[in-house]
């Protein structure tokens, strides 16, 4: 499975609840989460989207380190299944 197929699974997955799912490009600063979630209530997400059994990159796991130092939630999802799951449960669609 390609990585493309997770990461419109999690863009479908999140506009279903009423939220946002937007590509994340840094200029500037490599490294950094393929996609923002943005949910009903201010529930943000940031996730790194693999192939399965893909891992980030070192570069990437320091931008994930600073971003959960942050406060940030921070996930990698590498299936379908994971991509629906970001989607928090308390959040309901409008």
């Amino acid at each position: 499975m390609l990585e493309s197929r997770v990461e419109n699974k999690l863009k479908k997955s999140v506009e279903a609840k009423g939220g946002k799912c937007l590509k994340f490009v840094s200029p500037g600063m490599r490294g950094v989460p393929d996609r923002i979630c943005l949910f009903p209530g201010g529930k943000i997400i940031f996730v790194e989207t693999k192939a399965p059994a893909g891992k980030p990159e070192p570069l990437q796991k320091k931008r994930h380190d600073e971003l959960r130092a942050l406060g940030f939630d921070v996930r990698v999802v590498n299936t379908l299944e994971e991509a629906k799951e970001v989607v928090p449960n308390e959040v309901h669609s409008t």
